[in-house]
């Protein structure tokens, strides 16, 4: 009677943790995310210095960066400005492989102007990756950056 009323409660165990173990899996997101690591120097000479700026990417399919070096895959915006600047990202994965990455990869933006005529000027740089499935990812803005006239 102990064992059948053991087996009993051995199969509800097992059932209970089935139903609750077996949930779908979440869905891995599809576009890109981004996240600013580092942002050096943050305060610049006019035209003197490059800014660089140290961005953390996570894909799930791993389709980031294009062979053609004239294929830009990076937006940067500087606040100050409408347009934006595109950088191109070679390919994170070996032989364009989809595969789940996840890493590292430093920008350097070339030395900043002063647009007025002022002795200095504050910016902030925002940054978006898109995959080559053209997927957006997050945007995401650096600190702000002091900008200083050097030649007066």
């Amino acid at each position: 009677m102990i064992s059948r009323h053991f087996n009993g409660i051995w199969i509800a165990t097992a059932l209970s943790t089935m139903l609750f173990a077996c949930k779908p899996d979440e869905p891995s997101p599809v576009a890109p995310e981004i996240s600013i690591l580092e942002v050096a120097p943050t305060t610049v000479g006019a035209y003197e210095h490059p800014i660089e700026v140290t961005l953390h990417y996570r894909d799930a399919q791993g389709d980031l960066g294009e062979a053609d070096p004239d294929s830009a895959s990076l937006r940067v915006r500087d606040s100050r400005l409408n347009a934006d600047d595109w950088y191109h990202v070679p390919p994170l994965t070996p032989n364009q492989m989809e595969l789940s990455i996840e890493g590292d990869f430093l920008v350097q933006i070339p030395p900043l102007f002063l647009l007025g005529n002022g002795d200095q000027e504050t910016t902030t740089l925002s940054f978006q990756l898109y995959d080559r499935a053209g997927n957006a990812s997050n945007e995401v803005t650096s600190e702000t950056i002091l900008i200083l006239d050097t030649l007066r």
